[in-house]
């Protein structure tokens, strides 16, 4: 394709654009479980509106957009008030992954140490290990237990001269259970180190939990030795596409994070993010989220997102399956013949997110997805069947991806290695 000769209007442009959505999943009817967080269709006109109102703003220059610094600011505030931080400072980056790639960076940058390392559990975020390979940083894996929460005396065992900080989970994404962030903070002080919540999926849905008279265990800044948390405001948050928070206890903390050039003759150059331009439409569409749904609207979104989990949980035991534990409102389960079931599933409408060590289907379970409850078990009832009554379909089930998500055999997916799916993915990007 190239740019057209003469420009075309705005209205054909515009139905172009809608008609190539039509093969896309329904994530609107609750066919999607991760991808995308929705809070019905007036929130997500809301939603676009304030994107709207500041999509040419740029936070490269906060002195030329003084309201959007102020919408900043107003979020970070939000947050720490919610995560029980006083004095709380942070920035919006532009997804869960940035966070967590500036917090890695401001780590290393603080400790100034050769070869240095974070010790986190096995079942942390692979936006780590993209962070640790960015930034020359090494990441000692600690196992989990069989509770699926890492062990801290197996962090503390890993703990070394190089180790610049400690890393756990609120909740950890492949099963939804919050890591022993207590022990690991009180292990954080005893041997002077920092410690970083990975709060990117809970951090805006374990607090109304907690509420609502739920079992949460504590993970935030009540916690004395915890320094900083990442939560996306485009999950829980149920705000637009793409912001997340990056949050620090103090200033002393949030400083390591900035980049700064002052030789540049273009004048000095400061920015605290990954990002140089910083879209103002993420932020202004994030801020009026929080604005417009309240306390009381967060509550209620958490409400019905916890009672269809817990309805999902009992359908699927009812089953046959075996549900993971779950601190949140993500439902793993796993059996026989899994992946087929879910192949099974995608045929019937789904999208699926499949998981390996051990072989899951996962769900992030939302408030959007309290109205199709009894279809989805009455759809994987009849996968079940359809598997069991064909036993060639389990030598057909696609391959766990997270994240770009080719569909990949499952026998060739486990002979691959790292290489020949780096060259899989990096053929999607050709002409």
């Amino acid at each position: 394709m190239k740019i057209p000769t003469k420009g075309r209007t705005a209205e054909d442009v515009l139905a172009d654009l809608r008609a190539r959505q039509a093969g896309d999943t329904d994530w609107r009817h609750g066919r999607v479980f991760s991808l995308v967080y929705h809070a019905g269709a007036e929130h997500e006109q809301l939603v676009k509106a304030a994107h709207a109102e500041y999509a040419s703003a740029n936070l490269l220059n906060p002195m030329a957009f003084k309201s959007l610094k102020q919408l900043e600011k107003e979020l970070v505030a939000m947050a720490g008030s919610l995560m029980h931080g006083a004095g709380v400072v942070g920035t919006v980056t532009s997804g869960g992954t940035e966070s967590i790639l500036c917090a890695v960076a401001a780590y290393r940058d603080r400790a100034r140490a050769w070869w240095p390392e974070l010790v986190v559990p096995r079942t942390i975020h692979p936006a780590f290990d993209k962070a640790a390979h960015y930034f020359g940083v090494r990441l000692k894996k600690v196992d989990v237990r069989d509770d699926l929460r890492v062990d801290p005396r197996a962090m503390a065992k890993a703990i070394s001269r190089r180790t610049i900080g400690l890393v756990a989970s609120a909740p950890q994404y492949p099963h939804g259970v919050v890591d022993p962030i207590e022990e690991i903070g009180a292990l954080a002080q005893k041997k002077g180190l920092p410690l970083h919540v990975d709060a990117c999926v809970g951090g805006f849905v374990l607090p109304w939990l907690e509420k609502l008279g739920r079992r949460v265990p504590v993970w935030d800044f009540r916690v004395p030795g915890v320094t900083s948390i990442s939560a996306d405001l485009h999950k829980f948050g149920y705000a637009g596409k793409g912001a997340s928070l990056l949050l620090w206890r103090s200033l002393a903390d949030l400083k390591h994070q900035i980049f700064v050039a002052t030789d540049f003759p273009g004048g000095i150059y400061a920015s605290p993010t990954m990002l140089g331009t910083r879209p103002g439409g993420p932020i202004a569409a994030a801020w009026a989220a929080l604005q417009a749904q309240g306390e009381d609207g967060y509550l209620a979104l958490a409400r019905q997102a916890a009672d269809a989990s817990d309805a999902l949980r009992t359908g699927i035991r009812a089953l046959g399956l075996r549900v993971l534990p779950s601190d949140s409102t993500i439902v793993s389960y796993t059996g026989r013949d899994l992946f087929a079931i879910a192949d099974r599933l995608e045929a019937r409408g789904w999208s699926v997110d499949r998981m390996h060590r051990p072989e899951a289907i996962h769900l992030t379970v939302t408030a959007n997805h309290a109205a199709i409850v009894d279809e989805y078990l009455a759809d994987l009832r009849a996968a079940l069947a359809e598997v069991r009554a064909d036993p060639t379909l389990a030598k057909q089930g696609t391959a766990p991806m997270y994240g770009m998500a080719a569909k990949l055999p499952i026998i060739v997916a486990r002979r691959l290695v790292g290489a020949n799916v780096r060259k899989l993915i990096a053929e999607m990007y050709a002409p």
